[in-house]
């Protein structure tokens, strides 16, 4: 090798060792460590959803309570059941108006419960929901996963554009979902929301049009996590001998981009 060739390899090198990644700030992170969840950051969600929005606006099964959740080991863990021939119990919690951001390095670690009928989901909604209402506000679904698609993962976004539907939506077969944890996250900027399952990229939308109608998402948005039983997309047949399906998030970070 040429010594002119040895010298730019080395400076290659030495320019190449001598970068650092930017590395991301730690905004915020929810570990589930203790014994009971921390009510001045998580909500509940209670009931069927009825008068308001029954079924909770897809026909759904269940009905949330606080009851079947836990923290244990540093995870949350939260327990779908059959209770008798027609009732179904889950749990379903929100982070709004506590814990709420804009843009940002979003993820996940979880273990997805399974089986025909269920329906586990890692998600977002605006924070002006109650002023404009769905979907206006605009929905980030950074996970949902339907037990009747096995090896699947869904990451979607909902806005008034789309009238509601699943038009912005990526479908990923990953073997080995259903084993043990994975991570699910979105990176979210003002310009486009890149959405990740362990650490790939999967999805990005990126709309040149940035009407309130297309791209709601230059508002803070909340957190929801929980798990549906049956309805429009989980269902609408429900297995019955599958329960009890636990779906267990080891954390919650949020990182600047």
């Amino acid at each position: 090798m040429k010594k002119t060739a040895i010298v730019f390899l080395f400076s290659a090198l030495a320019l190449s060792c001598g970068k650092k990644e930017k590395e991301r700030e730690l905004l915020w992170e929810e570990n589930f460590d203790g014994s009971e969840l921390n009510e001045s950051v998580w909500n509940f969600e209670l009931g069927d959803g009825c008068p308001n929005i029954c079924g909770w606006g897809n026909n759904e099964r269940q009905v949330y309570t606080k009851d079947n959740h836990k923290l244990e080991n540093g995870n949350l863990i939260i327990t779908a059941k059959k209770i008798n021939d027609s009732t179904y119990t889950s749990t379903r919690l929100t982070t709004k108006g506590n814990k709420e951001f804009k843009y940002g390095y979003i993820e996940a670690k979880a273990k997805i419960p399974t089986g025909q009928g269920i329906w586990p989901a890692f998600w977002m909604l605006g924070s002006n929901i109650d002023q404009v209402g769905w979907p206006m506000a605009g929905e980030i679904d950074i996970l949902e996963y339907v037990g009747k698609e096995p090896h699947m993962a869904f990451t979607s976004l909902h806005t008034q554009d789309s009238h509601g539907n699943t038009i912005n939506t990526k479908k990923t077969e990953i073997k080995n979902i259903e084993e043990g944890f994975h991570t699910y996250a979105i990176n979210w900027t003002e310009n486009f929301i890149e959405f990740f399952i362990d650490g790939n990229s999967v999805y990005k939308f990126e709309p040149k049009d940035k009407t309130t109608e297309v791209w709601p998402y230059n508002q803070p948005f909340y957190f929801l996590v929980n798990v549906a039983i049956g309805g429009n997309f989980g269902g609408p047949e429900v297995d019955d001998s599958i329960f009890p399906q636990e779906f267990i998030i080891d954390y919650i970070r949020v990182y600047s981009n």
